[in-house]
């Protein structure tokens, strides 16, 4: 609703939700009045609100309380916060159904009391906008039981801040005299949110078995013991490993979409794509006359046939696992939905090819299009776009022609256009990690980077610039061909990992490692370097001018200990800290238990390992001395054995190793899950945190578990005592955040017994409050569950109202 300039004076609504259930389901301000106050001028609003409100009186019940009767009286102390750019009716004049609505329009937090779970008593809520309507000005009263009549009653002041029935006031300070405090004040209240990671089967916390054990949490919440938790602390790993990116996140549907992948020497080899007609009526071979230097293979398709049968001869591509044994062929083509294909063409004849989405068999025509190659030599660039008229999830690419002559096709791709923000991320999975709230992201992977041998690792230098022009390259550790349209410039972040000059079959003499230093100078240009510059010129000319703000370097990946990597790694550093000394770089040697004998800022930690032993390294950082280099803990998981292909167990041995980072965060910086991403139909490393196909996903318990950590970067961390002769199976942290108006507390039960938990909270700067706080729990009937795609919701965190949340409660 838009709000005019010249309203001459300020108004005040006073917010009190009844104590009946019933009233507050009420949607009379929702569907009727602010359709009614939409189109009115700020003079027409204001008599409305007092119109609507008084001609509702009756029925509604609502009061006209005296202002300053209701909030002086109460004898509590009322917090002030500003809340900008929100306009006035949407807020105040919206009636008010639970606490999560509440915190969608800005209340920082709401009081109730509760009593044999009836709800009878509610919050006080004022909201004022000044006259320029720019700011609004919310105060919430903690504790006024009494107040359970009414929803909103507009105060109108006509010159200054006076008292009685039309009171309102004129200047913030008059309210500062009245108890108003600024927004450094105490938290009115805490919310308490209980999350437990509950190994059942087991029966632990919240289960319906009696409990065996008894353990007792203290947490002390105090502000002179809180310390702050790194902003970067939990992230994202990504690397291109079990088909993540090629035929995953990357939306791209045609499988060697440049006729790269057989290399220079098979002409022979095309896969996946194949014929359709048979060898007397066309003939396929790739050779070396495209028109881009830097992947110069191409199709060559000569169709034999004078009459060629209907439909035509020609080409097909079905995707990622295009056979029909295998399942998850072409991404899901959905009806309505419309794909962009771009190929380039070259025909010394004038040619009509037809190109179609159509079934895996090629019998239902899904989109389809002719587009005419003109007779020349040159190549041609033909775009067009394809609306699926149906849906199929196995469907193929196909390119035909009835007419005998010869064609070549080179960088064939079909795109959906609706990936995530038109970037080509397939949106469903972008969503899963933004679900995350990830604070970094190191890419493009560990072994990946370096390649099994020097020849095949990743060069930025060709994943970067237009598509069609980089030439791909084969993964050799993962043993797959990526064309690289997911490169360097599309997941430039915080992290990138360089390569050391070691791979993990050769290594490069520290004595010629030059070109890789200059080559990792160049990179970081490319990411940092002005629009004026080499390399900064060449990403501004991709579209982005102003420089990504790159702040660690990984040099290497598990590399320590291998004959060159420290004097390759001084190389690498010197040369870095003196052109960015700002770049924090990271050693692959672990300084968790031994001092580096080389500088560095960041140390890489990798671990896989069985859920026990996860488990049990949740203090693994303990004795780590504070004064040498902070620890990125790169990669993480539970492995082999008791993870299955993501189980619960694995999920809280995971768990319980974070909440070991969160204490020990004064010397954690960084810490991510991997892998991250597993196409099902390529599963090289299990288990993983996303599964996926071509048209469905889920997450894995590890995933459901990260979700629980999501608020910890940048929050404080306080101090948790467990004492019980069960202890050595439990885990806990707690974290406030939001201006301390919100505690997460976290208990992982690792054990085979249920526990009756008795909590103990001392230090908050404020109660906490019942009503809004919640205990979410993770857990299942057995602790080797797993999720799946016909079952991807068999362990999930189930959230409910934790109605006995108190500084001293059980559990």
């Amino acid at each position: 609703m838009a709000i005019g300039q010249h309203a001459p004076k300020i108004y005040a609504a006073i917010t009190i939700l009844r104590a009946t259930r019933a009233a507050m389901n009420i949607e009379f301000s929702k569907d009727i009045l602010l359709d009614k106050l939409a189109k009115l001028s700020n003079m027409q609003m204001e008599a409305q609100l007092l119109n609507l409100l008084k001609r509702h009186d009756q029925e509604y019940n609502v009061d006209e309380i005296s202002m300053n009767d209701k909030l002086t009286n109460c004898g509590h102390q009322i917090t002030i916060m500003e809340y900008a750019g929100f306009p006035f009716p949407t807020v105040a004049l919206k009636f008010i159904n639970s606490v999560e609505s509440i915190a969608n329009y800005g209340f920082k937090c709401i009081m109730a009391e509760s009593i044999n779970n009836t709800f009878i008593a509610a919050a006080t809520t004022m909201m004022v906008y000044t006259s320029d309507l720019t700011s609004l000005f919310l105060w919430t009263c903690p504790r006024c039981k009494g107040y359970t009549k009414g929803f909103e009653v507009i105060y109108r002041d006509h010159s200054t801040c006076g008292e009685g029935r039309h009171a309102g006031p004129t200047r913030i300070d008059k309210w500062k005299r009245m108890g108003i405090t600024s927004n450094d004040a105490a938290p009115r209240a805490v919310l308490l949110r209980f999350l437990f990671l509950l190994c059942i089967g087991c029966k632990c916390l919240a289960s319906e078995v009696e409990a065996t054990q008894t353990a007792t949490l203290a947490v002390d919440a105090s502000p002179q013991l809180a310390r702050k938790i790194p902003d970067t602390l939990f992230g994202i790993f990504f690397e291109e490993i079990n088909h993540a990116g090629a035929g995953g996140i990357w939306a791209e549907l045609v499988s060697n979409r440049g006729f790269e992948a057989g290399g220079l020497h098979t002409p022979s080899n095309i896969d996946p794509w194949s014929i359709i007609g048979d060898d007397s009526s066309v003939f396929v071979e790739t050779d070396r006359t495209s028109c881009f230097s830097r992947n110069i293979v191409a199709l060559r398709m000569e169709v034999l046939c004078d009459n060629c049968p209907t439909g035509g001869v020609g080409v097909y591509n079905p995707g990622f696992w295009g056979m029909v044994l295998i399942l998850a062929m072409f991404k899901n083509i959905e009806e309505g939905k419309v794909y962009n294909l771009v190929m380039f063409v070259k025909s010394p004849e004038t040619t009509d090819l037809t190109v179609s989405l159509t079934s895996s068999n090629g019998l239902q025509n899904l989109a389809s299009a002719t587009v005419t190659v003109s007779g020349e030599s040159n190549w041609i660039k033909v775009e067009q776009k394809l609306v699926a008229k149906g849906t199929n999830r196995t469907s193929r690419l196909q390119i035909t022609t009835n007419k005998k002559g010869v064609v070549w096709f080179d960088q064939v791709s079909l795109m959906p256009e609706d990936t995530y923000k038109g970037h080509g991320f397939r949106t469903e999975l972008i969503s899963m990690i933004l679900d995350l709230k990830p604070r970094f992201l190191r890419f493009p992977g560990g072994c990946f980077v370096e390649g099994g041998w020097l020849r095949n690792a990743f060069r930025w230098r060709e994943s970067i610039g237009p598509w069609e022009e980089r030439p791909g390259h084969f993964g050799d550790v993962w043993h797959y061909w990526t064309d690289d349209g997911l490169g360097y410039y599309e997941f430039l972040q915080k992290v990138p990992s360089c390569n050391s000059g070691v791979s993990h079959n050769d290594e490069v003499d520290t004595v010629a490692i030059a070109p890789f230093v200059k080559d990792v100078l160049d990179s970081i240009e490319f990411a940092r370097g002005s629009a004026n510059s080499t390399w900064g010129s060449v990403r501004a000319a991709m579209g982005h001018p102003e420089p990504f703000p790159v702040k660690y370097v990984a040099i290497g990946n598990e590399d320590c200990g291998k004959k060159f990597y420290r004097g390759n790694y001084l190389k690498f550093y010197n040369a870095i800290r003196q052109a960015y000394p700002d770049i924090q770089m990271i050693s692959n040697c672990d300084g968790s238990s031994t001092p580096l004998d080389h500088p560095a800022d960041l140390y890489d930690f990798h671990v896989y390992n069985d859920s026990k032993t996860l488990f049990n390294m949740k203090s693994t950082f303990d004795r780590t001395s504070r004064s040498g280099p902070k620890a990125f803990v790169s990669e993480y998981a539970v492995w082999r054995g008791d993870a299955g292909r993501g189980s619960l167990l694995a999920s809280l041995a995971e768990a319980a190793f974070l909440t070991g980072l969160e204490k020990n965060s004064d010397i954690v910086s960084m810490a991510s899950y991997a892998p991250l991403f597993v196409n099902d139909n390529d599963q090289t490393w299990n288990p993983d945190a996303i599964v996926f196909n071509s048209w469905q996903h889920y997450g894995t318990p590890s995933y459901w578990m990260q979700t629980l950590f999501r608020e910890s970067s940048g929050a404080m961390f306080h101090p948790t005592t467990i004492s019980s002769s069960y202890s050595g199976s439990l885990a806990a942290s707690a974290i406030t955040w939001q201006d301390s108006e919100n505690s997460f507390l976290r208990v992982i039960n690792f054990g085979s017994d249920a526990v009756t938990l008795t909590i103990s909270t001392s230090g908050l700067q404020a109660s906490i409050n019942a009503l809004g706080s919640t205990a979410t729990v993770l857990t299942s009937a057995d602790v080797m569950d797993e999720n799946s795609f016909s079952n991807p919701t068999k362990v999930v965190p189930v959230k409910s109202d934790l109605s006995n949340a108190a500084e001293q409660m059980q559990h």
